[in-house]
Order: structure tokens, then sequence, then C-alpha cells
């Protein structure tokens, strides 16, 4: 599905893309900026975290003033949690890096995407000079972005200053210069470079980090007009004004011959306090953050107040070093110091744990508990105020100093269960659906091959869904993974939770469908997750097969020249190749697809074109014990995958859109409800699932009167073996029961829509979008509508 226009983009035949006047919205944000005027002072500041630094949700904090909005670090799932969270990106101008690391860069591609789709008319990215070539290098799969203005500020312009508060920028060096060689603190594996000789040695720098001096502009004080008046001052004329400002400036007047101190008639102003944000992410880089000259300055106090905040986005075992634990206690006694790292304990995605805890009361196995990651090593026994991550809390600068905990979400599963229980008929409907399933599994459950999806949504990561991921369990030992959006790395580990390097390890090979950014730009997070994986596992490190189309070689080439090395963590095969008919591939691409097929008991890997974009792809793999799996990407209708898919034990096929939008799917190049299940129907599939639901289905989708006992719906961590195929229909009615209010809310809007454009009355995308306004969350079905359109 995805997300936005890419150079081999193509329209479907007979449709104009129109010319689209610039959106209300972003002639109205233009507008409130314009007006701003010469301000003193933000009167609301606070410091918030996003995500803690936990191993599924990497470290990242929202600043917020009543002018400004600010991101430090944008990792994936960041956008996630900030839609589900409510935390605003309509102000969000500045987004500063403090390295450039995946896990710090892997969500800002899709940030960017919506930043640009909400109308945020320029965006600024601090930190590291290579983010200029990140920037060039998504492109290559986002398309054109000129619609928002982006530009880089690298720490060598040092000041970036506004309404709210100047940011200082100072780099950080590491101590072991490696040439280029990738530093990771997490993977323990260095890959030289391929050649010495290649330019990357100049460019790509992962010796570097940002450390962020944030101070606010001093707030003057307020003028005291009761006062004022007692020493005669001309309040209410028009005299006044140039009085108070000169008093408020800080400067003394003289009016009919008496002079007046600003002490008299003003509360004192407050000096704009100093926050800090430090990333150290190993032991290479301890000396260079606890020597450096400009941080010095911030913990005497003498040259400059001391921060009244440091953030710490460093790892426990850089805490536990002496020269670390001292150097946090140069600072004073009365600084703030807040930890982010994979120590925190906190829950992020609540609506996610929900909806889980709810679906477990229908049927525990196919919809397991969440389960979260937990570290084994102690917390360093740290001698200074500190205060470990929660997602949500919050450190308020102005207008009182202090922590608040108001923010930070609760959850709690007996109340998710409790909420469910008191759903008209759910716990009737329950009980039936338990008893009807218990009948009908009394033979043998083979476990392999399982299905377990890790995001069933498109478009862009929403609080529910997240966006298209789906592992397939060959065997106790080999996995496939389906492709891998934004994200995926965090719900493999809110699905396994601690075992959730065992399932790293054994994912041997991806398929990539095509180049939208919700399908494949959660590769790189899994790739370097599984080399971690694989090093605590004490297993060999091998490369994955990644089945893909050609085009992705460009953004992976251009990412590790530039940012970080990844083309040694993969084995490509061009999709193209896999399709029949296919030129015969290079020796090297034809060992590589012998291996994988070997490797994973594989008879056969088929792919095929697709009508979505431009080099999208199905495919389906045939097991040597004789099951058959067929995956549709995205993609209308298509006679190619029927082909491909013939006789498959299990299809998985979008449903993007609700049957009676047949006119929409078309223009955005997916599939309604009906038009996936006839394809399996055709395809003589023994069950079908649906997925890539759009996001304004975000609980369940609506069904369709094409509903058979072989069809089944997906949700985010369901989890399905082929033995369940006959249970999953009979859970329908408990779904249904659980969600009627949703889906009744649905059907009201279909019935609206049909009065207005009843069948056969031509109703245009325009007047669907329309439609769309009735639905909660509108702003947000508009941004997914603009991905779908572009797609």
């Amino acid at each position: 599905m995805a997300a936005h226009n890419t150079p081999e983009t193509r329209q479907p035949p007979g449709l104009k893309k129109a010319r689209h006047k610039e959106p209300l919205r972003r002639v109205k944000t233009k507008e409130s900026r314009s007006k701003r005027v010469d301000v003193h002072g933000p009167s609301t500041v606070y410091v918030q975290v996003v995500g803690a630094g936990s191993r599924d949700n990497a470290a990242s904090l929202y600043v917020f003033s009543e002018f400004n909005r600010y991101l430090f670090n944008c990792g994936e799932g960041t956008q996630r949690l900030m839609q589900e969270h409510k935390l605003k990106a309509a102000r969000l101008d500045n987004i500063f890096l403090t390295r450039l690391s995946w896990e710090n860069v892997g969500g800002l591609s899709g940030m960017i995407l919506t930043l640009k789709d909400t109308g945020v008319p320029e965006c600024v990215l601090s930190g590291p000079p290579q983010l200029e070539n990140y920037l060039d290098a998504i492109k290559s799969f986002s398309g054109p972005l000129e619609d928002i203005k982006l530009s880089v500020r690298p720490y060598t312009e040092e000041m970036h200053t506004d309404e709210t508060m100047a940011v200082y920028q100072v780099p950080i060096f590491a101590k072991s210069r490696d040439n280029g060689r990738k530093l990771s603190p997490t993977s323990g594996r260095s890959s030289p470079p391929r050649n010495p000789d290649e330019r990357r040695k100049t460019t790509r720098d992962t010796s570097l980090v940002v450390s962020f001096i944030c101070k606010l502009h001093p707030k003057k004080g307020n003028f005291l007009v009761p006062q004022a008046r007692e020493l005669g001052l001309p309040v209410g004329t028009a005299a006044i004004g140039p009085l108070i400002a000169a008093l408020k400036d800080g400067k003394s007047v003289t009016y009919e011959g008496k002079e007046i101190r600003p002490e008299q008639v003003c509360t004192p102003a407050d000096p704009g306090p100093v926050f800090i944000i430090v990333e150290c992410p190993s032991e290479e880089f301890v000396d260079a953050v606890c020597s450096n000259r400009q941080l010095r300055r911030y913990q005497s106090g003498e040259t400059e107040d001391a921060a009244v905040l440091v953030v710490h986005m460093t790892p426990e075992s850089v805490l536990k070093t002496d020269q670390y634990k001292r150097w946090m206690e140069r600072f004073p006694s009365t600084t703030e110091h807040l930890i982010l790292n994979e120590h925190v304990c906190t829950v992020h995605n609540i609506r996610s744990h929900k909806i889980q805890a709810q679906l477990n009361m229908i049927h525990p196995e196919v919809f397991p508990q969440l389960e979260s990651y937990k570290m084994k090593e102690p917390q360093a026994a740290l001698h200074v105020p500190n205060v470990r991550a929660e997602c949500l809390l919050k450190f308020q600068l102005r207008p009182v100093m202090e922590w608040q905990r108001d923010a930070v979400p609760s959850c709690n599963t007996d109340e998710f269960v409790k909420e469910a229980s008191e759903v008209l008929n759910f716990v009737e409907e329950v009980g039936e659906c338990r008893k009807i399933c218990s009948a009908e599994r009394s033979g043998h459950r083979d476990k392999y091959p399982e299905v377990v999806f890790m995001g069933t949504g498109s478009a862009l990561p929403m609080k529910i869904r997240n966006v298209s991921g789906t592992l397939v369990n060959i065997s106790p030992t080999q996995s496939v993974l389906l492709d891998c959006g934004e994200g995926t790395f965090g719900q493999l580990c809110r699905h396994y939770g601690d075992g959730v390097d065992e399932a790293l390890s054994k994912i041997s090979t991806v398929f990539i469908s095509h180049m939208h950014a919700d399908h494949h730009t959660g590769l790189l997070m899994l790739l370097y997750q599984r080399e971690r994986a694989l090093a605590a596992l004490g297993k060999a490190f091998s490369p994955i097969y990644l089945v893909a189309p050609t085009q992705i070689m460009t953004w992976l080439n251009q990412y590790n020249d530039y940012c970080e090395e990844i083309l040694d963590h993969i084995n490509f095969i061009p999709n193209r190749f896999l399709c029949d008919g296919a030129e015969t591939p290079r020796p090297r691409t034809k060992s590589f697809i012998q291996a994988l097929l070997k490797k994973n008991d594989l008879e056969k890997f088929q792919t095929c074109f697709v009508r979505h974009c431009k080099n999208a792809f199905a495919c389906s793999f045939t097991h040597r014990s004789g099951w058959k799996l067929a995956f549709s990407g995205d993609t209308m209708p298509c006679d190619d995958f029927v082909h491909v898919g013939k006789d498959a034990t299990l299809l998985i096929h979008e449903a993007t859109l609700e049957d009676g939008l047949e006119e929409e799917a078309v223009e955005k190049r997916h599939s309604t409800t009906s038009q996936a299940i006839g394809i399996g129907m055709r395809m003589n599939a023994e069950f079908i699932m649906l997925n890539h639901f759009s996001q304004r289905y975000a609980k369940i989708p609506l069904f369709s009167e094409d509903f058979t006992d072989r069809v089944g719906i997906s949700f985010d961590h369901m989890r399905i073996r082929f033995g369940d195929f006959k249970i999953l229909p009979k859970l329908i009615p408990a779904l249904k029961t659980l969600f009627a209010e949703e889906i009744g809310e649905m059907e009201e809007r279909r019935e609206r829509r049909e009065l207005r454009h009843p069948k056969g009355s031509g109703e245009t995308a325009d007047t669907s979008r329309a439609a769309k306004r009735d639905q909660e969350g509108a702003p947000t079905h508009a941004v997914e509508t603009k991905r779908l359109r572009t797609s």
C-alpha cells in the first residue's frame, strides 16, 4: 500500500492525476506562523518522554511550548506513539538527532511524510551533517518531497534560536576513531569496508554524537497594576505602554519627576533554565563526553547557570563506569537526571495491550497475551537525583519546575478484561465460542507452520494496527518474514518478550513486496537486532536472503555508504528472477535462490508482478511436505497472482477497503473485501486470511456477504496454524459482539455515503473523502487517504 509517489509510480489506465490546491490546513499553518510576533520567553514549557529507550521503543523526547514543538530523536514507532497519545505534530518544525544510527532515525522517513501530509510547511533536522545524505537516500522510496521544505542544520552551525529557546549543538567524537567502520554499542560485530578506496570512508562517521544544550529565553516579570497606580503611573492611558515596556525590560523610568524602579511594579524576571540532552552510546564515548568543555560550563554554575535537567540516552554499561558516574556527580545536587535506556520498565503501546487482552478472552492461543522484554543485569548504583524514563513522563520547566506523572499511561489487564465483560452479550458469546472451538479441536494439531501477524494495517502505523509484517514460522528452526514495515521489530519484542532473540535468530529470509514505506522501513532495525540476537545466543552470524524489488538496493547502498554498514547483512535476490519465465539469474543469485530453498525446506518460491505500483510483487512458496502459502502484498485483483497461488493451503490477501468503495480501490490500486475473497475462490485456496486494512477500520473491518467458513480476518499479534482453519470463522460472532459499537458506526457511515451517492451516480474520490469527514479522527484518515491515493 503505502505511501507516496515514487519515480516508478504509474496511474491506472483512464485516471488522470488532479492538480490539488494547497490544503487548507497548510495555508492556516503558514498564516498562524506568520502572525507570531517577537515574544519574551514562553510561559509553559515541558520535556516529555515519548520512547523511554526500551528495546521495543527507542529513546525519543518531545518538548512543548505554546510557540513551538520539538522532537529529539525519532526511532521506529515514534509517530505511532505520538498518534496514540495525542502528541500533536502540527507545529513540529525542528527535529534534533543525537547520532545518525537507525535507532535514532528509523521513524524519521515516516514522520517526514506525515508532517508533509498534515501541512507542516518546513522542518529542520539538526545534528550530524550526514543527515543531508539520509534525506537524499529516503527520496529513493518516498518520492518527491516538494510540499515540505526540508533542511539540515549540521552541528557546525552550533546555535538555533526561536521564540522558545536557544539550542546549542555540541559535537562529541569517540576516542577510537575507526576509519569509517561501525562502532556499534549493540551488535558487537564490526564489518570491514568492502573496498578501502570507496568514498564512504570519508562520509560515514559512526564516531560522532551530538549533544544539545537548550536554554529557554528569559521570561519578563508581570506588571503589577495596583502598585503602579499607587505610585502615580498613568495606568489605563496611552502613556502607560512605553513605561511598561521599559520597566519589564529592567530599566528604571522617570514619571513626573519621580524615579520608578522595575522591582517596585514588576514581579522578578524568570531567567531561562537550561536542560541538556546527551547520548553516550558506548564506552568509546565516555572520555569525550566527560571532558567536553562546553558541557562542563553548565556543571559548576560559574560561567553559565547550571543545568536543571540532564537527559541521559545512555546504556547501563556506560552508567556503571566510574568516570561517567563522577561526571554526573559534578552537576549540582539540584540538577535532575533523566535516564532513557533498555533498563526502563514501562508500557508504551497501551491500546495494543488493551485490545489483545480483550481478544485473548475469545481464544487465548490465537490471541496470546503480549509480553515485554526485560533486561537481566541490575541497574547502576547512582549517587545523583535520577529518574528512570516512563512513556509520557514530563519534566515541567515552566510555570513551575517539577516532575509530572499524570500523563503516564496505566496498563491494567484486569481493567481491560472487565471493560470487555461489560459489553452486552460478549461473555455469553465467548462461552459459546469456546464450546464450539473445543469440540472442533479433537484431532492432532501440528505446531508448524505457524503464521504470526505483526502488522495488519495500511499506510501509516496506528495505535491498534501497525503496518505490514507477517512472520511465517516454517519449522522450529526456520522463519520467513513477509514485508517489514516500520516497527516490525517492536511488534516482535512485544509478541515474544524475552524470547525475541530466539525468534530473530530463526529468520533466514525476508520478502519485500514493493518499495512503499509501510512495507520495508522496518528492515534495517530487524537486521541490526538479528545480528545482536545471534551474538547474544552465541550463534554464528549469517546474512538473510532478501527477496525484494531491485530498487531497494538504491536505498540500501546509499544508507550503507553514508550512514551505517548494512550490506553485509543481506544476500540479495531480485524479485523478478523468481517470476515464471524470468531471465536466467547470474550464478551468484542462482546460488542464493538454491540456498534459500534448502535452508527453508522449500520446493518452490515464486513471485509475480501485481497491479499496484510499478515493481510490486506477490509471492507463493511450497514446502516439501506439500503445503503452500500465497501472499498478495498490495494489489488490485490480479490474474497472475491467481496462477502463482493456485491451490494454496493459505492465502493472505490485502483487503484495504470495504465493499462499496470499488472506485476508490481502483484509484488507490487496492482490493475490497469481496474482491480479495473472490481471488481466493478462483485460486481454490483452502483458507483465506484478509489483512492490510485501511486504518479507518482500526479495530475491525466491515464484513461482506461473501464471508464463508473459508475466510478469517487478521489482527496484530494473531497467531494461527493450519489446524485452526475450522475454528477461525467461529470466532467472528464474538468479534462482532466485542466491536458491535464500531461496526454500527461504520454501517451508519456507509448508509450516509450511499444516500449521498446512490450506486451508479459516479461517486468520485473527492466525494468519498468528504464522506470520511464524518469519521472520528478525520485528520488521521485524511493523511491515510493521501498515502493510499499516491501509492
